[in-house]
C-alpha cells in the first residue's frame, strides 16, 4: 500500500512539472494533479496492457518505438476523461510521459530501501 501511494505522489509530482515546463500540459487545480494520476495509474493498470497486445505486430516492426504512442495516449486519455487536465497534442503527451519516467525513476533510486 505504501508503494502505491509513493507512486501515486510521483505520478502526481511528475504531471505538476510537466504543467510547469510545458506549454502544452495544464493542470487547472493542484487537486486535479492526484486525480489526474490516479486515472493514470488505472488506465496503465487497465487499457495499457490490452493496448500492448493489441498493437503487438506494429510495436515488433518499430522495435518498440510504437510504445512511445501507447504511453502518450494513456495521457491523451487521462485528459479526455479529466476535466481540469488538459494536454494540447501528442508532443505535448510524450513530454510530459517523459517527465513523469524520469520523475518515477528518480524516485525510485532515492526512495529504495537501503539493505
Amino acid at each position: 500500500m505504501y508503494h502505491m501511494i509513493v507512486r501515486l505522489l510521483l505520478s502526481a509530482c511528475g504531471l505538476g512539472l510537466a504543467d510547469y515546463f510545458l506549454d502544452g500540459v495544464r493542470v487547472d487545480h493542484f487537486s486535479t494533479l492526484f486525480w489526474a494520476a490516479l486515472l493514470l495509474a488505472v488506465a496503465n493498470t487497465i487499457v495499457r496492457p490490452l493496448l500492448v497486445v493489441l498493437t503487438l505486430p506494429i510495436t515488433i516492426i518499430s522495435l518498440g518505438f510504437f510504445l512511445l504512442v501507447i504511453n502518450a495516449a494513456m495521457l491523451g486519455l487521462v485528459a479526455w476523461l479529466l476535466s481540469g487536465f488538459y494536454i494540447d497534442g501528442f508532443w505535448s503527451a510524450l513530454l510530459a510521459w517523459l517527465i513523469i519516467a524520469i520523475v518515477h525513476s528518480l524516485g525510485s533510486v532515492l526512495l529504495k530501501p537501503k539493505t
